[in-house]
């Protein structure tokens, strides 16, 4: 039975992939991908069929969760931001070497401008680098029929689809109409064992099955409904995803240039070899990185045909905007609001009672004493440290990087050498770092500030909740070197002291501030109030 719903476009491709009968979605929280494996968990249709959901310690455990449920012949979706197929890529582009069995839909939603994130990396090169199909939709109508639709096809050709959003439209909402639910598929095995078991041999055969696959997968984006070709005139315009729609709302729906709408990928080559023969000039749309337009100058680079984000046309950086579409048209964007002259600037700052914000705190007054101390940080909330007032921490690059990254400065030398880590990061990818300075006994002092939730991404559960002690002395960690703490005002001159012996200590110490985020701890005693 069909039903109109009100949805964002995650919750879009998380419907979408319910109806389109998976088993499993495996994830690690990340905006803007989060709402995808939420509305799964909270849906009814999750309930009824049994579905699997779970967090997992990081992207990679999630990716080869769900590698092993399409393994077994069942449907599983994973869901991560753009930064998160980094450190899925090793299971991710493998994956495509071992092909699938049931189907498999990788979602990655790309975050131009950085608007929650540290870079604003474009996921689709990593599907053309692996060689897999990747769908981008345009509407969050097209996002819920093509998760449908990505999954008979990773079933058809017996590989990973790459389903690509960007924020803009993740989070955005439109009204879709639903189809009816298949059912979910039975438990079965593939057939030939060894192309799941990527030994040299095996996997030099599986390569080449993969590249064999390449002219299909082209056909197959080139007869896809969600790439269109209309005719118009001399000039052309490549439109990708979210920038059809910015195209559409240009010409208010009636353009009467050659439009190629690509959603599907590989490129389709037969519309864009016929777009090259009509059209003396075209311009790419896309949001994100010039991924079109660099193949499409490879060969045409001297003619100065191809138009967009490397001509400047369109800004190189940041996201696609509907007024810098309309600008490279030549449409004259709308009047925009001018910024008020005397608006002050209010950047993110910790919640009032966040225990991250009185472990900076204590930590700056110890550092005053120690003129070379640097302090090295991480991905989460804490990361705020870095702003004013506190300017607390001196580097934060990539999940899981402050304990390794504190360790490298002291086997350089450096004196104090500080790492500060969340305890759902610490899960996620910093337990390798710890163990590698347990291993060489480095010099350096690790804070694992622990709120006893993912709190960043809003609350979901943390890995480690319950174990990090645990997890530090099975790392060895010496127990005299680990403690834990309560972060308050009332224990400040105890912790200060604290740190500065194990500052003094010559080798690997840990401290763990623990105190509850104070917005989960609001949200638990919310019913309670009521």
């Amino acid at each position: 039975m069909s039903e109109k719903l009100l949805l964002l476009e995650d919750q879009a491709i998380a419907l979408g992939a319910l109806h389109a009968g998976i088993s499993g979605v495996y994830a690690y929280p990340g905006s803007p991908a989060t709402e995808i494996t939420e509305y799964i968990q909270q849906s009814p249709v999750s309930v009824k069929r049994n579905v699997y959901s779970d967090w997992c310690t990081n992207e990679k455990t999630a990716m080869e969760a769900a590698l092993e449920v399409s393994y077994v012949g069942k449907r599983s979706l994973v869901c991560m931001k753009h930064v998160g197929l980094n450190v899925a890529a090793d299971a991710f582009i493998n994956s495509a070497i071992t092909g699938t069995h049931g189907g498999l839909v990788v979602v990655a939603v790309d975050d131009p401008s950085m608007h929650s994130s540290q870079n604003e990396q474009d996921s689709r090169f990593y599907g053309k680098f692996a060689l897999v199909p990747i769908f981008e939709p345009s509407s969050q109508q097209e996002a819920y029929d093509m998760v449908r639709a990505a999954f008979d096809l990773s079933e058809q050709v017996m590989l990973p689809v790459l389903v690509r959003l960007t924020t803009r439209m993740a989070h955005s909402r439109a009204i879709i109409r639903t189809r009816p639910a298949r059912e979910q598929n039975r438990l079965s095995f593939p057939e030939d064992r060894g192309r799941w078991l990527l030994l040299p041999s095996h996997a030099r055969r599986r390569y080449n099955v993969l590249l064999a696959q390449q002219a299909s997968l082209g056909k197959a984006s080139e007869e896809s409904p969600f790439n269109r070709y209309a005719e118009g005139s001399d000039k052309g315009i490549i439109a990708c995803g979210i920038a059809y729609n910015y195209l559409m709302e240009a010409f208010d729906g009636k353009c009467d240039r050659t439009i190629l709408k690509i959603s599907q990928y590989p490129l389709p080559g037969k519309q864009i070899r016929q777009m090259m023969h009509s059209c003396r000039e075209i311009l790419v749309l896309e949001d994100g990185q010039p991924f079109v337009e660099e193949q499409l100058r490879g060969v045409l680079d001297e003619s100065g045909k191809i138009k967009g984000r490397l001509s400047g046309e369109i800004p190189r950086a940041g996201e696609l905007t509907p007024d810098q579409v309309k600008t490279a048209l030549g449409v004259l964007p709308e009047i925009g609001y001018e910024t008020c002259p005397d608006l002050v600037p209010r950047p993110p700052a910790f919640c009032d009672g966040c225990g991250h914000k009185e472990v900076y705190e204590i930590l700056n007054t110890v550092i005053r004493d120690y003129p070379d101390a640097k302090v090295f940080s991480d991905i989460g909330c804490y990361t705020l440290g870095g702003l004013p007032p506190l300017r607390a921490i001196d580097s934060c690059v990539d999940m899981g990087a402050s304990i390794p990254m504190a360790k490298g400065a002291a086997d350089a030398g450096l004196y104090p050498s500080l790492a500060v880590i969340g305890d759902s990061t610490f899960t996620h990818s910093g337990i390798t770092g710890l163990l590698d300075a347990v291993n060489s006994k480095s010099n350096l002092t690790v804070l694992i500030s622990d709120n006893l939730t993912t709190a960043m991404t809003g609350g979901q559960p943390s890995a480690g909740t319950g174990k990090i002690e645990d997890i530090c002395r099975g790392l060895g960690v010496e127990p005299d070197h680990l403690h834990v703490i309560v972060p308050t005002d009332q224990n400040r001159q105890q912790i200060e002291t604290l740190i500065r012996c194990e500052i003094a200590y010559n080798g690997v110490s840990v401290i763990i501030p623990r105190r509850e985020c104070v917005l989960m701890l609001q949200r638990k005693n919310k019913p309670a109030r009521a």
